[in-house]
């Protein structure tokens, strides 16, 4: 399943849109199940009983700081979808966390990385 279909519940995820690749850029989103996912992957569907970032524990916390780190390392600036009202705290600790923290700019429109 493209990652674009996967959106629904809580947090609703933002990716798979055409924009970001007219300006030179992958787009991929952030699973708190499957970590960085490109939108040329697939994975299987799953619901708010698997994916629900209340439910992240500690350990699996830093394997997806570290999935998030290796699979965007080779980016020299990473656009992280934020939405103010919506962030989940695992979200904003993620990116305090990660070792590419100074490469991450938080938009809240896509009009920001045009």
């Amino acid at each position: 399943m493209a990652p674009c279909r996967a959106s629904g519940g809580r947090y609703p995820l933002t990716c798979c849109i055409p924009l970001p690749q007219r300006v030179g850029s992958w787009p991929a989103i952030f699973s708190d199940h499957y970590g960085v996912w490109f939108s040329d992957e697939r994975h299987e569907w799953y619901g708010d009983d698997v994916g629900d970032p209340n439910s992240v524990v500690e350990s699996t916390f830093w394997e997806l700081v570290k999935n998030f780190d290796e699979r965007l390392r080779d980016y020299s600036e990473i656009h992280f979808y934020h939405n103010p009202g919506l962030f989940h705290p695992l979200y904003r600790r993620l990116l305090k966390e990660s070792g590419l923290r100074d490469r991450i700019v938080k938009i809240t429109h896509l009009w920001d990385i045009v």
